[in-house]
């Protein structure tokens, strides 16, 4: 298997280093590319400082990929060399479950469930991300990036892209409707470009007003700073659909609710480390609904970067170094990141 160089680290300290790892070849079903760009994702962060759970260590995170196609299989039909192509959270699954048949591969309950994009593989092997210079995956779970999205941009469109784009779509964020995005973050501020160009009429509720400028500059009409006295009485019964993209633990729930007109929905895609807690009085009255929100199936997300390029939706990057990720990962869980970083593996 070739050798490809890249960034590890080798335990929660997340001090990450130059290393190389090895990539498979190409299958007959596989296309293996070079990768140009990878985002980082506070996904990465969690996983690698083990903030859910134990890690395998050392450890190669990444799954927001963009590359270059340099070699297909024998039986690939949907790509070949030269071809831009990206790959986001998972790899693989079994294709078969009814989750699959529905293109809903995120939920496969077959033999192995989903597959992730680094971790392990179907046999409990180590695998790396995409803090590398190559990868390899079969072409059903590849995503080719249209040349309308500027190619630095794409690869966070493959995890914060397709997890707000997603929600937006099932939700029916759309003409007519009110919606509010919680949070200006790499997920917040995709949110805020994805539900305007759907139609919507968007509002950002932060802590501070420190990033309103850039929220009505991503297409938000309304920006609310939760850090003002009175900000979620005064939108009380104000919006149809709103979706939360933070991690805080002590977020007021139940004041967010209350911003719903009846039968609105409050989705969630944020992650919080502990366990919360809510009355459901707040969804009762007024027969609101609570969701969550995973990622989408591979046709939603190839549906997802089409959107994108039409309306010229991406996100806004800083490009950094392989040396750089150590200083990023700090940024992003202080919130000094504006709005994704993303590596760009020449610097290997």
């Amino acid at each position: 298997m070739p050798e490809v160089r890249a960034y590890a680290c080798d335990d929660k300290t997340t001090q990450f280093h130059p290393t190389t790892v090895t990539i498979p070849e190409a299958g007959p079903q596989d296309i293996t590319f070079e990768i140009k760009y990878a985002g980082i994702c506070h996904s990465d962060i969690h996983t690698a400082r083990e903030e859910w759970g134990p890690a395998k260590f050392p450890l190669t995170p990444g799954h927001e990929i963009a590359g270059i196609v340099t070699q297909v299989g024998s039986d690939v039909t949907k790509y070949k060399v030269g071809d831009k192509v990206g790959v986001g959270c998972m790899v693989n699954s079994c294709g078969t479950c009814e989750y699959c048949q529905a293109g809903e591969e995120q939920y496969c309950v077959g033999d192995g469930g989903t597959l992730w994009t680094y971790g392990d593989d179907a046999q409990g092997n180590p695998t790396a991300g995409g803090y590398a210079q190559g990868f390899t995956v079969n072409q059903d779970f590849a995503a080719r990036i249209p040349d309308e999205i500027p190619f630095e941009t794409a690869a966070p469109l493959l995890c914060a892209g397709i997890t707000t784009y997603s929600p937006l779509k099932r939700w029916g964020a759309g003409p007519g409707k009110k919606v509010a995005v919680v949070g200006l973050g790499g997920l917040g501020h995709m949110g805020v470009q994805i539900a305007a160009a759907m139609g919507a009429e968007v509002s950002v509720i932060s802590q501070t007003r420190s990033k309103e400028e850039d929220g009505k500059k991503f297409g938000a009409t309304d920006y609310h700073a939760l850090s003002e006295e009175g900000t979620l009485e005064n939108l009380r019964g104000t919006f149809d659909l709103i979706l939360c993209t933070v991690s805080a633990d002590d977020l007021d729930y139940s004041g967010l609710l209350a911003t719903l007109k009846p039968m609105g929905v409050f989705v969630d895609v944020g992650l919080p480390e502990n366990p919360t807690t809510l009355h459901l009085a707040g969804l009762v009255i007024g027969s609101k609904v609570m969701a969550g929100s995973q990622i989408g199936g591979m046709a939603e997300t190839q549906e997802m970067l089409e959107f994108c390029a039409e309306h010229g939706v991406h996100p806004q990057v800083e490009l950094i170094s392989g040396e750089g990720i150590t200083e990023a990962y700090n940024n992003v869980v202080n919130s000094k990141v504006r709005y994704r970083y993303v590596i760009d593996t020449a610097t290997f």
